[in-house]
């Protein structure tokens, strides 16, 4: 296994959802030790100044966010069930019969009322408010003392290398982007780079915001995750990119229209080192990219994203070849922005 695979391992078995990102800035901090210069803000963002060999005149970030998709437990039945709601954007039919585990350790199951008490001839999937947590416990009471509101679960879910080259856990969507940075900040780099490892961007991109405030970007690259939806009766129009072709970029999504030099920039360097690429076929979908373009002065950025079949599942698929092309994509746009 690769470094940068035991990277990604190790972050995908963290629990850390929106609001707890603790465990894997904690994480980071310690591969990074003295490799370079850190701070984290008050709202939990590591931010890390890399030096480089030469000098630049221009601040180029690179941002990664830490947080995963999760749940929260907002009330407790009489009969000891817990409710709850989403933190972060997660499809119902991603949830029912998955086995989750609180941050206290506590483990459950998603359950619901069986299907065929639903009402009238069209049994829809059901909805999250229909769903609860099953902890084994009888009684209010007995729940009580093991899971308090506010707590926060995510999905139980091995890091499994299968098939050709492919890599199945939760928490694809962003840890993937963190052990990109993280590996290049181990490494020797030609000019210096500040990375930023944020929070909160599942539930409202707060931390980017915050940290670009801080670091002031000229130029600034995304490392994401993005929903590939090549799979089988998916029409060719609507799968968006594909496993195995490269990091896609994109060229606009909900929150941000991407700067158009940046975007043929990519296209242009990928071509000249020999790099898997393509676009992300669609307008959908967003990312930290939304708060740290339009943030302070105005930064032009690009999003560099690794195609993830079942996103916000507690079975994210990629290809371990997407993740290398992806890696190598980002330190090629970092060195050639940084040099101009």
């Amino acid at each position: 296994m690769s470094r940068i695979q035991e990277f990604l391992k190790d972050l995908c078995e963290i629990s850390a959802p929106s609001g707890r990102e603790k465990k894997v800035r904690e994480y980071l901090i310690e591969k990074i030790g003295n490799k370079a210069d850190y701070t984290v803000d008050k709202l939990g963002n590591l931010i890390v100044r890399k030096k480089g060999k030469n000098q630049t005149n221009k601040t180029v970030m690179l941002d990664a966010h830490m947080d995963e998709v999760g749940i929260i437990a907002t009330y407790i039945t009489s009969s000891g069930f817990v409710k709850f709601g989403c933190v972060g954007g997660i499809d119902p039919s991603a949830l029912f019969g998955k086995r989750v585990k609180f941050l206290n350790g506590i483990e459950g199951i998603i359950g619901c009322p069986p299907i065929h008490f639903s009402k009238g001839k069209d049994k829809e999937y059901p909805k999250t408010t229909e769903m609860y947590i099953d902890i084994g416990a009888f009684t209010r009471e007995d729940a009580e003392k093991m899971v308090s509101l506010g707590d926060m679960a995510t999905f139980i879910s091995d890091y499994v290398k299968f098939g050709n080259n492919k890599i199945k856990a939760k928490a694809l969507d962003d840890r993937v982007g963190c052990a990109i940075l993280l590996d290049m900040i181990l490494d020797d780099l030609p000019y210096d780079i500040t990375f930023t490892f944020t929070v909160g961007e599942e539930t409202g991109l707060s931390g980017a915001k915050v940290a670009t405030y801080k670091v002031r970007p000229d130029y600034a690259i995304v490392v994401e995750s993005t929903t590939a939806a090549d799979i089988a009766d998916t029409p060719e129009d609507k799968q968006v990119c594909k496993l195995d072709n490269g990091p896609a970029v994109s060229f606009m999504d909900r929150h941000t229209v991407y700067n158009r030099e940046l975007y043929n920039m990519s296209f242009d360097v990928a071509e000249k080192n020999n790099i898997k690429i393509q676009p992300k076929a669609a307008v959908a979908g967003g990312n930290n990219a939304g708060a740290v373009h339009s943030t302070a002065d105005g930064c032009p950025t690009l999003a560099v994203s690794i195609p993830c079949r079942y996103l916000h599942t507690g079975n994210c698929v990629i290809s371990a070849d997407d993740l290398n092309e992806t890696a190598k994509l980002v330190r090629a746009m970092a060195e050639n922005i940084a040099k101009q």
